[in-house]
């Protein structure tokens, strides 16, 4: 998941085909009841893989999706925490957000700048790439991966990102290196076999616009990958994500995979919309309308919670609105970010006491969203998703 996190400092597709695949996710799509909406019959939430379905229907309901891996415990966007998290019974695993190298390789990285995710500040022949840039309108001072050759890259090894709130995980700093997707989409095959089951990842474009002006358009590269290895189709499991609206309208006319929209606070723009004039907000794109446009290129919205749910100033959660009700008219999914274990990030009457690093009631918190009827979401904390989504199903 990308930077928007509200949490964090500073062949192409026939018409036929697209709606071909949003009814078959418009099946899995359950409200808070378990019935399905929109469909005739009733269905549900299981909490257990659902044999003899395809495509995202075999999947559980709440789904759970490791994000960045099960980055609560490991360094994020590393095979450790990638492997962690389906250890911890992830039924998805969000491997990864996508930045290009300057020969054009994808690899896995919470962002392109990567001083706060490696150890590239220890590497003195490294010393004359920091820099300062303009990233989205943000000025970005640091190492950025598009002005590194893969071969460079993977000199490196990841580091915690948030040390303060998850001193534990420095324990694995220098551990793993920078994975490329074609990495993961091996690995992904590996673990499928290894495990008996299918194994589903959940990669995301960043800066989709920012990159494409660079002359590295990410989209392009993905759907080659995707295709290389016979997953570019819409049962495949592999489900693409992206802020950026644009993103995935040219995903949607080059690959069939289940596509996700990423909304960020309702008072933001995705940037693609300010490079291109559009003055919506995503206050717009969460309205009916707005809602019924995305559905005709996605199958999906990942919402922040606090479009769920919102805060009020003292930061307690209040009256769900109703995202969900109106995405599900649509035929859309929702998958909302992010949940994690850590006060600082749950809900102020969530939290215990003022630790940073201390664990709130996130069972509580866990229980109040799946009550709107989201159809799954991006946790940093697998293991404690699925012992919540247990308590939902057979409460």
């Amino acid at each position: 998941m990308g930077s928007q996190d509200a949490w964090e400092p500073n062949e192409r597709r026939t018409t036929g085909g697209t709606t071909g695949r949003r009814a078959l996710l418009g099946a899995a799509v359950l409200g808070a009841t378990g019935s399905v909406l929109g469909l005739a019959g009733t269905a549900h939430a299981t909490g257990a893989r659902r044999p003899g379905r395809s495509g995202l229907e075999s999947l559980p309901v709440p789904t759970i999706i490791g994000h960045r891996g099960a980055s609560g415990y490991r360094p994020e966007h590393t095979f450790g925490s990638y492997q962690l998290a389906l250890d911890l019974g992830a039924d998805i695993v969000e491997a990864g957000d996508l930045v290009p190298t300057k020969d054009g390789h994808l690899v896995c990285r919470h962002e392109p700048e990567i001083g706060g995710t490696t150890d590239v500040a220890d590497h003195k022949e490294f010393a004359d790439r920091k820099t300062t840039k303009v990233l989205d309108g943000v000025s970005t001072t640091g190492w950025f991966t598009e002005d590194f050759t893969l071969a460079e890259l993977k000199t490196l090894r990841a580091i915690e990102r948030i040390p303060a709130n998850r001193p534990h995980n420095t324990l694995y700093n220098g551990r793993w290196e920078i994975p490329t997707f074609e990495e993961v989409l091996k690995w992904q095959d590996e673990q499928t076999r290894r495990r008996g089951k299918q194994v589903w990842i959940y990669p995301e474009t960043k800066h989709p616009t920012y990159f494409r002006k660079l002359g590295l358009g990410l989209e392009e590269r993905v759907a080659k990958l995707l295709h290389k290895h016979g997953k570019d189709r819409k049962h495949s499991p592999v489900i693409l994500q992206s802020f950026e609206p644009s993103s995935i309208q040219r995903l949607n006319k080059l690959v069939d995979n289940p596509l996700v929209v990423l909304l960020s606070a309702a008072n933001t723009r995705p940037w693609d919309f300010v490079e291109a004039g559009d003055p919506r907000t995503v206050a717009d794109l969460i309205t009916r309308s707005g809602l019924r446009e995305i559905a005709g290129y996605a199958q999906g919205i990942g919402p922040t919670l606090d479009l769920v749910i919102p805060k009020d100033a003292n930061g307690n959660l209040t009256t769900p609105t109703t995202l969900v009700k109106d995405a599900h008219a649509v035929g859309l999914l929702l998958h909302p970010y992010t949940m994690r274990n850590e006060n600082p990030f749950l809900p102020a009457n969530f939290r215990k006491g003022t630790d940073a690093d201390a664990y709130g009631d996130v069972f509580g918190a866990f229980r109040t969203y799946f009550a709107t009827g989201i159809d799954g979401v991006f946790t940093d904390n697998a293991d404690t998703g699925v012992l919540a989504r247990e308590d939902f199903v057979n409460g």
